[in-house]
């Protein structure tokens, strides 16, 4: 999985840098934690998940495939910039699976509660879009805010899951708060992003070059993976601590 991410990168080898190839095996790694925490962890059954492993590493080339071919890049789809249809596609999926298929919701919620907090450790490559902003590829503001929010909630995220898994007390409240911020984080990223797209008509952000590193390989791996299933995992904490049965105002797990 990891080299087919890589492999189209290290073909374009006299335009990218170690920072690209860097950032293509962090994300790719990232996505297969993502998923096979999801999917691995969950009660369902070996066939289930091997089809579900399946169609995330089909979807994985997918997406390189076509920003790979130039039909994410800004124009490709008119006014909307090209990296909202891998994006909204594969919410619509994780989403639309909750609503309408009760066996995918109870297995999202079958899954422990530090494993979806702890996978957001993973955001700590939020790093990468400040190494990104100095070497000149990323526009202010999307890339200090997204970086820096990613940072800070994969920080807190280590230290709520690491008291969870160790079974002591957490407030509820700031488990909550964390959960909420952490979204926020991603939503302030996405709208960032698009409003500092070159080439779209609503953008707002002109500084140069704006977030074009986000239409092609790796970065439309960032919105086209790892930032919908973060929010999807965000909406499914946020579901459970609804319906945990704990001691008020705490969280403990066992």
């Amino acid at each position: 999985m990891v080299f087919i991410i890589i492999h189209p990168v290290l073909m374009r080898a006299k335009e990218d840098t170690m920072l690209d190839i860097i950032a293509a095996i962090f994300v790719a790694a990232l996505y297969t934690t993502l998923v096979g925490t999801l999917v691995g962890l969950s009660p369902l059954s070996a066939a289930a998940k091997l089809a579900l492993f399946a169609a995330a590493a089909a979807w994985l080339g997918f997406v390189v495939a076509i920003a790979a071919l130039g039909w994410l890049a800004p124009g490709a789809f008119g006014p909307m910039p090209g990296t909202l249809l891998p994006f909204a596609t594969i919410l619509a999926l994780l989403f639309g699976g909750w609503s309408l298929v009760p066996e995918f919701r109870s297995a999202v919620l079958a899954v422990p509660l530090p494993a979806l907090v702890g996978v957001h450790a993973g955001r700590l490559g939020g790093v990468v879009f400040l190494l990104f902003h100095a070497d000149g590829r990323l526009s202010a503001p999307f890339a200090p805010v997204a970086g820096i929010g990613d940072i800070l909630t994969a920080a807190f995220a280590i230290a709520l899951a690491s008291a969870l898994a160790l079974s002591l007390g957490v407030p509820r409240i700031l488990l909550a708060t964390w959960n909420a911020f952490g979204a926020l984080d991603l939503v302030v990223a996405v709208s960032l992003g698009l409003l500092s797209m070159p080439g779209t008509p609503f953008r707002i952000f002109t500084e140069e070059p704006g977030t074009l590193v986000m239409s092609t390989v790796p970065g439309v791996l960032v919105p086209g993976m790892v930032v919908p299933i973060f929010l999807f995992v965000h909406f499914a904490i946020a579901a459970k601590l609804r319906t945990a049965a704990a001691k008020p105002g705490r969280l403990a797990v066992a």
